[in-house]
């Protein structure tokens, strides 16, 4: 039934893209026959250089002139596809940059609407309470940490003419130590004192004996 008919499907139009690629694959033949004849017109322009007046250069000169118009011909063709080419280029360019900032729009959309979800869950009233809740817990933790460091015993007020009274009482106002010096607290107890200039006697008994022996 199909062959006598046909189908009704009909057949996808080309892309952009595939009208691009045919006319490219168009481009390429043309150049190749436009060398083509360039190179016949080389040979053509050797032959007349090599020749005389006459017929037979007339004849030949006739057929460089008809490979010369078609190759006019092809070049004003290639011209004509690179312009279309062109054209097609720049307008497929436009339209993947016009699908690139759809998409680009779209997810912007999304990303909106995402934030507007979230910020309907913020409640900026109770933010400002937790940062009220915060301080006042802050507050209460030095509060609590000045009770646990309080001193117990100690008087709230001390006479500073009383401490100074006491001090001197203990004699900690003496003359300062000086750096080869020892404090008393620190020297020997069985040391001399600065005073004496010699060891003392140890016996009156051993200091006697040499005298003892003269008189024998």
């Amino acid at each position: 039934m199909n062959r006598i008919f046909g189908s009704n499907k009909a057949k996808p139009k080309p892309s952009l893209n595939d009208a691009i690629q045919s006319t490219d694959t168009r481009m390429g033949s043309i150049e190749v026959k436009v060398k083509k004849l360039d190179a016949e017109l080389g040979v053509f322009k050797g032959q007349m250089a090599k020749m005389r007046e006459g017929p037979g250069k007339a004849a030949v000169q006739q057929r460089a002139l008809r490979v010369l118009k078609q190759k006019r011909m092809y070049e004003n063709q290639l011209l004509q596809l690179q312009q279309q080419s062109y054209n097609m280029e720049q307008a497929a360019m436009t339209t993947e940059n016009l699908k690139n900032t759809m998409a680009t729009v779209d997810a912007m959309k999304v990303a909106n609407k995402e934030m507007k979800k979230q910020y309907k869950g913020i409640d900026i009233d109770k933010i400002e309470s937790i940062h009220y809740d915060m301080e006042d817990l802050i507050e209460q933790a030095n509060d609590i940490q000045e009770s646990l460091g309080r001193s117990y015993g100690v008087p709230d007020e001390v006479d500073e003419a009383d401490l100074q009274a006491e001090l001197d009482a203990l004699g900690l106002e003496d003359e300062p130590i000086g750096e080869n010096e020892t404090p008393s607290y620190l020297q020997d107890s069985t040391a001399l004192p600065d005073f004496v200039d010699s060891a003392p006697v140890e016996e009156l008994g051993q200091a006697n004996t040499p005298t003892a022996e003269v008189a024998r």
